[in-house]
């Protein structure tokens, strides 16, 4: 079984968000995208989705592209993204009956060979941009986390993956509450994106802090191909 990984898809079947005002890469990104899943991913594989799914607003409008996902191959594991407003409660959201999805949200992903755990995170408290409302979102978020890994099934497992949103680091490269949150627990592949374009990627850090491997999957950031994480 394989672990690819790939975030920040920015689906848009409303065709109201044309990604390629960030830059030419972004056209036709989703056909890159869908190119390189077909050709890579098998039944058995797992693609793991730190976040910005679709554009859409609500879950309805969401629908079409969480479907266009579920009627490719592999498990799709999702985690939230500060763009998916279409996010809604777990009841909600498997009501859909999308037979290959799995959403992370105060829960984990679990079976005998891989757990996966998971929140959208939020901007570090170092930030300029980090204010008195952050607080309250930045809380529920660590909140998030933790249950997430508090609702493991298993006592071990070949291999545990985190997925955040946000990067796990502050502004000067270290590991910030969730990166340290991800780190005591021992995860060994913490995956985030929502870093793009040269003025995004210069924060990128990629690597290995105690036991966890860091790995930004950020769609351009990987050319708009599946990155490889591991095989069990």
């Amino acid at each position: 079984m394989k672990i690819f990984s790939i975030s920040d898809l920015h689906l848009d079947s409303l065709k109201g968000k044309p990604m390629d005002i960030f830059g030419e890469n972004w056209i036709n990104h989703e056909e890159k995208i869908f190119k390189d899943w077909k050709e890579k991913v098998n039944d058995e594989d797992i693609v793991l989705m730190p976040g910005d799914i679709s554009w859409a607003i609500s879950l309805e409008n969401a629908y079409k592209d969480l479907k266009l996902i579920d009627q490719l191959k592999g498990t799709k594991i999702i985690c939230k993204g500060n763009h998916d407003y279409w996010w809604s409660s777990i009841k909600k959201m498997n009501e859909l009956n999308l037979k290959s999805l799995f959403f992370i949200h105060n829960n984990c992903f679990s079976n005998d060979r891989i757990e996966v755990f998971g929140s959208r995170g939020w901007i570090s408290k170092d930030s300029d941009e980090f204010g008195l409302m952050d607080e309250k979102v930045y809380n529920r978020e660590i909140n998030r986390l933790n249950n997430s890994f508090a609702a493991t099934e298993h006592q071990q497992s070949s291999i545990k993956i985190a997925m955040i949103h946000y990067p796990p680091f502050n502004s000067g490269g270290e590991l910030n509450d969730f990166g340290v949150i991800i780190e005591s627990h021992h995860a060994d592949i913490c995956l985030y994106g929502h870093l793009h374009g040269k003025e995004g990627h210069k924060y990128i850090k990629e690597g290995t802090v105690g036991k966890t491997s860091f790995h930004c999957v950020a769609a351009d950031f990987l050319d708009f191909k599946l990155k490889l994480i591991t095989e069990v």
